[in-house]
């Protein structure tokens, strides 16, 4: 199957909520706690990188509400209000 440009398993990163990021650090940090002795050195860097990349996100404010988006170019296009239904639905019998 071939996938269409915005599906979600496009190589994007996540996007994740200030909560997440805090447990997410947090699982990093006993991650590297508990490595053995013999892990290989490219692991604890990669580890110890993304806890850096955590840490300065988390310090960094957080950006401000973004403003009200107003009508799209679909809405100017088409009108605002609700569409009537294509053919009248048959009555219900009960």
């Amino acid at each position: 199957m071939r996938s269409y440009d915005g599906q979600f398993s496009d190589n994007r990163p996540l996007k994740r909520t200030r909560e997440e990021k805090v447990r997410l650090l947090a699982e990093l940090k006993e991650t590297l706690r508990s490595l053995k002795p013999h892990t290989s050195p490219e692991l604890r860097a990669s580890i110890g990188g993304r806890i850096k990349e955590l840490e300065a996100d988390l310090a960094a404010p957080p950006p401000p509400p973004r403003e009200r988006r107003g009508p799209s170019h679909y809405e100017e296009r088409f009108g605002t209000g609700p569409r009537p239904p294509r053919r009248p639905r048959p009555p219900r019998e009960f």
